[in-house]
């Protein structure tokens, strides 16, 4: 998505979100843009500076929202993540009955990782088998 900072003819000032320069352009010609003060369909783009995401800005992002313990933990917890995931098997989709298999000495004893539905999660449970979440962490799905 794009922001643009927009103008009406009557000088008022607002802000318009658009899939695409061509996708406000195309709005702006069939006057569906129109100012949220005076309904001015006559619209136009304000001259803007981009917005450049670096890693020097994420950082200090973070640090308004982060403080050093937080930081240290979601480490250690990363760092936890980490070693499970290289000390045990992914088995995707397969994580319910992959589980299954060992609880009922079906399988080998094995540590596992994989998916499962909050259903299928809460079948595992109520059958006695051991499982818990990997958490999300910050910047996992960035």
């Amino acid at each position: 998505m794009i922001r643009y900072n927009l103008t009406c003819d009557n000088g008022h000032a607002f802000e318009g979100w658009f899939s695409s320069s061509d996708d406000f352009a195309r709005q702006a010609e069939a006057h569906l843009i129109t100012c949220p003060t005076c309904s001015s369909a006559s619209v136009t783009k304000q001259l803007m500076a981009p917005s450049v995401s670096t890693a020097r800005k994420k950082e200090a992002r973070q640090a308004l929202v982060m403080d050093k313990a937080q930081k240290e933990t979601i480490t250690k917890v990363r760092e936890m993540v980490k070693l499970i995931r290289e000390n045990a098997e992914d088995v995707g989709e397969r994580f319910p009955e992959e589980a299954r298999k060992i609880y009922y000495g079906e399988a080998e004893q094995r540590g596992l990782v994989g998916k499962a539905s909050t259903e299928e999660a809460i079948a595992l449970l109520e059958e006695g088998i051991e499982i818990a979440p990997l958490p999300m962490l910050p910047d996992d799905s960035n």
